[in-house]
């Protein structure tokens, strides 16, 4: 029984639709340059419960995620982790953090914090692109 359930879960992952996540803030920040792409930056805290519930609402199965793989450079950074990022640009203290930003680095559009980061709030980031 437990195979089967395992199983299922496993599939069932293998089929979901996710975004594209790098884990390396400076190669994805080169790879949206030379892609001429804007970045999207997902601040979070590791092991944090609502992190892991706006990954699987928000950035799983949606309409709206083939169209951001293919529009944005996604990189997922920890604020505790060791890998580095410009934390003076994306400083909060509200995790996750969402920002969407151009080859300058300039703000696109309103960061998202916590409870902000919804699928209609980054389908309505989608209508300008």
């Amino acid at each position: 029984m437990k195979l089967v359930i395992f199983t299922l879960f496993f599939t069932s992952l293998l089929f979901s639709q996710t975004l594209s996540w790098r884990g390396e803030y400076d190669k994805a920040h080169q790879e949206a340059l030379s892609l001429h792409k804007p970045l999207l930056v997902f601040v979070v805290k590791t092991d944090d419960m609502y992190t892991h519930e706006v990954l699987r609402t928000v950035f799983t199965d949606q309409p709206y995620i083939k169209t951001l793989n293919e529009k944005v450079v996604s990189v997922m950074v920890s604020y505790e982790g060791e890998m580095a990022y410009p934390v003076e640009l994306y400083y909060t203290t509200r995790l996750p953090a969402l920002f969407l930003v151009d080859e300058k680095e300039l703000f696109l559009t309103k960061p998202l914090y916590a409870e902000e980061i919804t699928a209609e709030h980054v389908q309505s980031w989608l209508k300008r692109f």
